[in-house]
């Protein structure tokens, strides 16, 4: 794929859930080797926005298009989307007691990259570095899946899945919530590993402009009541950590998108 040619590519997209508008009339264009991010408050839609790009069914889409790579990903089902190289860091990860994290690992690499891929030295090298990374002992392979972790461990699984599954697309929706200062670090580390220098991309979803410090992504855009108002660089997310969201509703107003 050309540098040129768009990675995810989303037109006009109007979607809600339950007879409900959520996103009215959303554009967004990331490229290969870009990561983007979307701030807003609660409600604006920003996880609606995951779960549209992710296939979640309980989400109904109006109208628009999601492209992959010129792909139509709105006409395939959850599964399809996740083996074509959609990956979503959940807001809330499921704990699953029974089932190791180094069984998971394996076979989730195995489901999306292919059986080689999940064998012997490659496997091995793969996961040793991942897990330096993002600074996981090795004990945590013994573990069962979010069974009883904190916030943070839940937070490093969840980076630790996207360097091992090396999806297409990452869509990471509030992956610093709840971290520490060297968590963020941490993730931001591995988000970069993931996707700079790649044919990749990102979204991030926040509330905040921690993560962004030290990922520096390529735009972030501000959704507010289902759409995008603004777009810069990081520099955008720094003026909404020090004068919140007013400001945006008024340049809304004057523009007629409130």
């Amino acid at each position: 794929m050309g540098r040129g040619t768009p990675l995810l590519e989303i037109r006009n997209l109007h979607a809600g859930i339950d007879d409900i508008s959520i996103l009215k009339g959303i554009d967004l264009v990331i490229k290969p080797g870009e990561i983007h991010a979307i701030m807003g408050r609660n409600g604006s839609g920003k996880t609606t926005a995951a779960n549209i790009i992710m296939g979640h069914p309980d989400f109904e889409v109006e109208q628009g298009d999601v492209l992959l790579s010129g792909e139509d990903l709105l006409e395939l089902e959850t599964w399809e989307r996740a083996r074509a190289g959609v990956f979503l860091s959940f807001q809330y990860p499921q704990a699953v007691p029974g089932l190791q994290v180094g069984n998971f690992l394996r076979k989730s690499v195995a489901s999306i990259r292919g059986e080689e891929a999940a064998k012997g030295a490659e496997f091995g090298s793969s996961l040793k570095g991942a897990m330096e990374t993002l600074d996981i002992p090795r004990s945590f392979l013994s573990r069962y899946v979010n069974d009883g972790f904190s916030g943070g461990e839940k937070k490093r699984f969840e980076i630790l899945q996207l360097l091992l599954l090396r999806p297409k697309f990452a869509i990471l929706d509030e992956t610093d919530s709840g971290l520490d200062i060297d968590g963020i670090k941490t993730v931001a580390a591995g988000v970069n590993s993931a996707v700079r220098g790649t044919d990749s991309g990102a979204l991030i979803i926040t509330h905040y402009s921690r993560i962004l410090e030290y990922v520096q992504p390529d735009k972030v855009h501000v959704l507010m009541d289902g759409r995008i108002v603004a777009t810069g660089g990081p520099e955008l997310a720094t003026q909404l950590e020090e004068r919140g969201y007013e400001w945006l509703d008024t340049k809304a107003e004057a523009e007629g998108l409130a």
